[in-house]
């Protein structure tokens, strides 16, 4: 499967819409593309080939997206990690993914003893004949797991996976040429690094997570049309007298803790009823997204996934399924004999065939001889209007235990 670079598409039939917004400086689709070719260019002059690994501590800067797309364009396998890290571990990271190059976008850190630095132009132009078309198959990125069940592992994906997902997603949050999609997560990040997909697949913008004002006074001055938060910065916006009328916002996407009830009935009388989704890394991003109507219920599978439930585990494939995990030069698909991948999420389907995400298989434990699973008592007592979040854990108890 071939695609055109959405980029390049829309640098021909909207050449001078907005591609990027970035504080003041508003970046066209024409000169978006001119420097996108410019830094493929530079790349494969500094001797890059397709399916080297270039190694970019980033967060979301112009440099980092520009760069981002422009490793796309090149074959080249972006590998962001989080510029907060202590320099050990991204070395250690770095040695992992075999990547002997950095190009510091958002970093001073000195990386010589290690990682050979490299220097690029950002602001350079170039003309674009027609760049060749993104195979699905060729090697794009990594994003490492956060490792909250153990050591991060080097999630790899195939360009299709992206497309694939961003298509899929856009069946449920429809994105236009007048959205502007608000970058609020790092690239480090799956979430993050998915939005300019969808983005730039529908000709919309991109808009960067670097202005100094507050996000209510954002929304309230940019045409910040679809947005992505975690449930304590929504109840922060509305304590702050964020209202949705005074904004462009037509899309709330709600995920990464439990969703409280009192939120979204508040959202929704405001007028904008939000999302839910549940997504991961291994899947590119969003599996199943949906109106929160019961606790755990995160929607239907989008187009593009498979879902299904095999003894309470949810288990998930189709055309956003990672490659599988890299270390060095070996890759592990990390599936059963099926094909699935087996999450360690628990999980059923409702009666409406949507799915209900439970929690964490590994987080279960014991108590009084009942199976306990922390998730449930989190989700009740964010319910209450008082309890902003809450975070449950096993304490030994002489008679009630707390086995895991």
């Amino acid at each position: 499967m071939t695609d055109t670079c959405p980029i390049h598409y829309w640098a021909k039939e909207t050449p001078e819409h907005i591609a990027v917004e970035a504080g003041s400086a508003k970046l066209s689709y024409r000169t978006l593309n001119r420097r996108v070719a410019s830094l493929a260019q530079q790349l494969a002059r500094k001797g890059f080939v397709p399916g080297d690994r270039l190694v970019v501590p980033a967060k979301g800067s112009l440099e980092s997206l520009l760069l981002a797309w422009a490793c796309l364009r090149a074959g080249v396998v972006f590998c962001p990690l989080n510029p907060a890290f202590p320099v050990t571990q991204q070395l250690n990271l770095s040695e992992r993914l075999q990547a002997g190059r950095v190009c510091q976008t958002e970093s001073d850190t000195d990386y010589s003893s290690q990682l050979t630095p490299i220097t690029l132009d950002f602001l350079a132009e170039v003309g674009v004949g027609e760049p060749p078309a993104l195979d699905g198959n060729q090697l794009c990125n990594t994003i490492f797991t956060s490792g909250s069940s153990g050591t991060p592992k080097a999630v790899l994906h195939r360009v299709g996976n992206h497309l694939a997902s961003a298509r899929g997603s856009a069946s449920f949050i429809p994105v236009d040429q007048n959205s502007g999609w608000l970058l609020s997560l790092p690239l480090f990040h799956i979430g993050g690094y998915a939005i300019p997909f969808r983005v730039f697949l529908a000709g919309g913008r991109v808009i960067l997570d670097d202005a100094p004002d507050t996000l209510a006074e954002r929304l309230e001055q940019q045409a910040i049309s679809h947005l992505s938060l975690v449930p304590t910065q929504l109840w922060r916006l509305l304590k702050a007298g964020f209202t949705p009328q005074r904004t462009q916002l037509r899309e709330l996407l709600l995920g990464g803790a439990a969703i409280p009830a009192p939120l979204v009935t508040q959202m929704t009388s405001l007028g904008l009823t939000p999302k839910v989704s549940y997504g991961l890394s291994e899947m590119a991003s969003q599996v199943c997204t949906g109106i929160p109507t019961a606790p755990g219920v995160v929607g239907k599978p989008l187009p593009g996934r498979e879902v299904r439930v095999v003894d309470g585990e949810i288990q998930l494939r189709g055309a956003t399924l990672f490659c599988g995990y890299l270390n060095g030069s070996e890759v592990d698909p990390a599936l059963n004999d099926e094909g699935w991948f087996a999450t360690r999420d628990k999980g059923h389907f409702n009666a409406d065939g949507a799915l209900v995400v439970e929690g964490r298989l590994d987080n279960g434990f014991i108590s009084g001889g009942e199976n306990i699973q922390p998730e449930a008592i989190e989700q009740r007592l964010v319910d209450h209007p008082g309890v902003a979040q809450a975070l449950v854990v096993p304490v030994p108890h002489p008679e009630w235990g707390s086995d895991q």
